[in-house]
């Protein structure tokens, strides 16, 4: 008789544990096909397929190859990609800024199911300047290879369930 009320217990709880990996693999799923969709986004610009090397002076502030990412370190480099991109008036980027911003919420809910929390990135207040006026076209090139290039390595470190 005092086994019922356990072995209840325990397939209680089992279910439950069950039900909370379902959603969190899902999003995580949903998070990688984004993932996906904005690089075939970016593929599908047309200027983007002629393009081999753009330099363009004054955007240091882009972020760097990271080669372990947390998921703190892929909410502020994705936070900086969308602030860069809303600065850019090209129509292309309407839908590729749109499913950015979607990626950041799922980024965080898949953060907040591992309880991180995420600092606001700070810096580019001054966007607007003499950069991206100056040299708009390749701006917008050099932004999207970068963000492509951090996109793909995102996409490869999902893949191993990142910490905070």
């Amino acid at each position: 008789m005092r086994g019922g009320p356990l072995c209840q217990f325990l397939c209680l709880w089992l279910c439950l544990s069950c039900v909370e990996a379902v959603p969190m693999q899902k999003i995580q799923d949903d998070t990688k096909v984004l993932i996906k969709t904005i690089i075939t986004r970016i593929n599908g610009i047309s200027h983007m397929q002629s393009v081999s090397k753009y330099m363009v002076t004054g955007l240091d502030f882009l972020p760097g190859f990271q080669s372990v990412l947390g998921l703190s370190m892929m909410n502020e480099l994705l936070e900086t990609y969308q602030k860069i991109l809303i600065n850019l008036p090209s129509r292309n980027l309407m839908q590729i800024s749109n499913d950015m911003e979607n990626l950041q919420h799922l980024l965080q809910l898949l953060a907040s199911s591992k309880g991180c929390h995420f600092h606001q990135a700070e810096g580019l207040q001054s966007l607007k300047g003499s950069i991206l006026e100056a040299s708009l076209y390749s701006t917008e090139v050099v932004v999207l290879n970068g963000l492509k290039a951090f996109l793909q390595t995102m996409l490869r470190q999902l893949e191993f369930n990142p910490e905070c």
